[in-house]
């Protein structure tokens, strides 16, 4: 019965695009606790997304899910400029340090002062902010630039990152569930901070307190992957492996 309410449960939320867990359990004939249960166990296996009391379905289109850059810019902008000042702190001349194409991080190339550095990105407009910077040298990802987004995608990273060694990445995400998984709502944008987790030395998550607790489309990693989480509290935000999370 379980197996077969699982399948009901999907093939619902991909019908209908989203639904709340009280209509689940009326369409299913089960009580709310129940359906949670299920939510729960559907979200770890990947099949649907869990957010603000309501199942949704995965996006797995080139087109996906997300808002706009120009639209992020203006979310949460107080705290993503005290974030960005206080990744700031961890970047010295003569690091190579990369970049991903969130609101927050170009805050921060903004306000990087023209220091011998190398900054390899896959974000448009973190290239426009650094052009007029003499002492840092720009590593574009290239590929096919997605203006909603204002990123490039289908570059061929692993090829790109053989000739550099990275010392610091610092990134966003869409959100960090309860078990410390980070999630994205883009598969191209997750693979880039997949892989950038893993060939950086270490690496500073950047995030508002309203992305705790939020799940999304695409797994990018675990929160133990991360060197440091930076939010916008008084003092930074340690990583789970770090014991404080």
């Amino acid at each position: 019965m379980k197996i077969t309410r699982h399948q009901e449960l999907v093939q619902l939320v991909e019908h209908y695009s989203n639904l709340t867990t009280q209509q689940l359990a009326q369409l299913l004939a089960v009580s709310q606790e129940t359906v949670r249960r299920d939510l729960r166990v559907l979200q770890k296996q990947g099949k649907i997304v869990r957010q603000h009391g309501r199942a949704k379905r995965i996006n797995r289109g080139v087109d996906e899910s997300g808002d706009p850059f120009t639209e992020r810019l203006k979310s949460h902008l107080n705290s993503k400029a005290d974030i960005a000042h206080r990744a700031l702190a961890w970047i010295v001349p003569g690091m190579v340090i990369a970049l991903d194409a969130s609101s927050t991080c170009w805050y921060l190339a903004r306000l990087l002062p023209d220091i011998p550095l190398t900054v390899f990105t896959n974000s448009e407009r973190i290239c426009q902010a650094l052009a007029k910077r003499e002492h840092i040298q720009i590593v574009s990802t290239g590929g096919l630039l997605q203006r909603k987004y204002a990123c490039y995608i289908n570059a061929p990273l692993a090829a790109q990152l053989k000739s550099l060694d990275i010392d610091l990445f610092l990134f966003s995400c869409e959100g960090v569930d309860s078990n410390g998984t980070l999630w994205d709502t883009r598969s191209w944008n997750a693979e880039y901070k997949t892989m950038l987790l893993k060939r950086s030395a270490q690496s500073l998550l950047l995030i508002d307190k309203s992305k705790f607790d939020r799940v999304s489309e695409v797994r990018i990693g675990e929160q133990v992957d991360v060197t440091e989480i930076i939010t916008e509290s008084s003092q930074p935000l340690m990583a789970h492996k770090c014991g404080v999370l």
